[in-house]
């Protein structure tokens, strides 16, 4: 089911007490220029941004799973693995990760294969989550968006996200263009999600 009312704001989430469903808000924004703010700071310490050219199949799913198990991440677990290895294989696929003395610490995935330019993916390892290294590499993914051709930059987060990620995009110059209401299949019912994840989110049964 789709709802197209739009605001600002993301609308209030609808109750949803069928059991192994969940509703879910997918807010889509986009950026039509590039950020009017300067580059945020970098931040203190060892940190190195590099480009996965290209990630291997385990190594991405390692980030993949690890970043987005907390936020019901499931899309990706379920795709077939030669499938997603020709998406990550395709040169105007790139692969952003942050290491912090030498460990994986985030990622963002910006995919160039349509007319506007993608972020598809973009978050923190939890043991990362809070000390200030997300809007900087938001920002620097922003920018690499950009720089190397973007025309237009889109990127969409849900209600099952952080609730920081929506302001935060917004913060960093994404526009929000519309919400669609959804019901899904609770992935951690019957699904490729362990029971324990997104423990925000109550399972219906």
């Amino acid at each position: 089911m789709a709802d197209h009312t739009f605001s600002l704001t993301r609308p209030a989430l609808p109750i949803n007490d069928t059991p192994g469903r969940l509703s879910v808000i997918v807010t889509y924004l986009e950026m039509t220029a590039p950020p009017a703010h300067p580059p945020l700071e970098r931040p203190k310490g060892d940190l190195a941004l590099v480009r996965a050219n290209p990630p291997s199949w385990s190594f991405y799913r390692y980030l993949y799973d690890t970043v987005g198990e907390p936020w019901l991440w499931h899309e990706r677990r379920r795709m077939p693995r030669k499938e997603l290895e020709r998406s990550l294989n395709d040169p105007r696929v790139e692969v952003w990760v942050l290491y912090v003395n030498g460990t994986p610490a985030g990622y963002a995935e910006i995919d160039r294969r349509e007319a506007a330019t993608d972020l598809a993916y973009f978050g923190m390892l939890p043991d990362f989550i809070g000390l200030k290294l997300g809007p900087w590499l938001l920002d620097t993914a922003i920018r690499l968006a950009w720089d190397g051709g973007a025309t237009k930059l889109v990127v969409n987060t849900c209600s099952f996200d952080h609730p920081r990620a929506l302001p935060l995009y917004q913060r960093m110059g994404f526009v929000p263009v519309r919400h669609v209401v959804r019901e899904i299949h609770d992935p951690r019912v019957n699904g490729p999600l362990p029971r324990s994840a997104g423990p925000h989110v109550p399972i219906v049964e």
